[in-house]
């Protein structure tokens, strides 16, 4: 079925904007956090009603939210970091995207940023825990880096990954600082400072803890067409 790309659902409370992706390419979403767990759960059934052979995603799920789509969909859920996904993943059309990781506590961001752009047709790697404070381990990686049409860097605390994996590949980079860190990290501002002030040109910055709109600025750089 094609979806008009100015239609929407009507649910009362809310407006679900189902023609997004004729309009920009990139598959519509549900921000989970604030909405009821029963909200969710009919966006989502909003969005798999217009696109049936797409998935669906809620990012920012907690455990209530999640335990109602999963009784709501049955075994048709992937679920993990936050994020939930209905239905079956497409076959990859675009990539390789790298996700890189700084820390093990950056990973719930890396991995919302990787199942959205599995969502979206995205061939999606992840390389996890290869932070500058042991840059041997990011160095042993680097022909998979390269071999990437596009690189997202998650980082926190200090913020410098990005800077130097920029310096390394020629793929565009996109940065996403976390609110990990200790007292002088600020939430993440300082990493979100660091990324805009990267000394290597060409790195890209989306706000704090925002894996979702990374890996949408992703699939915008590789020209994923999500309509079908």
């Amino acid at each position: 079925m094609q979806i008009e790309e100015w239609a929407y659902r009507d649910l009362g409370w809310a407006k679900i904007d189902v023609g997004r992706p004729a309009r920009t390419g990139t598959a519509e979403a549900v921000y989970a956090a604030g909405k009821t767990p029963e909200q969710v759960v009919s966006t989502l059934e909003a969005l798999r009603e217009a696109h049936p052979g797409r998935v669906a995603v809620a990012t920012r799920c907690d455990a209530a939210c999640e335990a109602a789509v999963r009784k709501a969909f049955g075994d048709n859920v992937f679920a993990e970091a936050g994020v939930c996904a209905v239905g079956e993943f497409p076959s990859p059309e675009a990539g390789p995207l790298t996700i890189v990781c700084a820390g093990t506590s950056d990973l719930p961001v890396a991995r919302e940023a990787e199942i959205t752009a599995r969502g979206n047709g995205i061939d999606a790697r992840l390389v996890a825990d290869v932070g500058v404070a042991g840059l041997h381990r990011l160095l042993d990686k680097l022909g998979e880096l390269r071999e990437a049409a596009c690189v997202i860097v998650v980082a926190g605390m200090d913020g410098a990954l990005p800077s130097v994996v920029t310096g390394l590949v020629s793929a565009p980079v996109v940065a996403v600082p976390t609110s990990v860190g200790y007292g002088a990290a600020f939430g993440g501002l300082a990493p979100l400072l660091t990324m805009l002030n990267s000394c290597s040109p060409g790195v890209t910055v989306v706000n704090i803890d925002n894996g979702f709109g990374a890996a949408v600025a992703a699939a915008r750089i590789l020209g994923v067409k999500a309509d079908r």
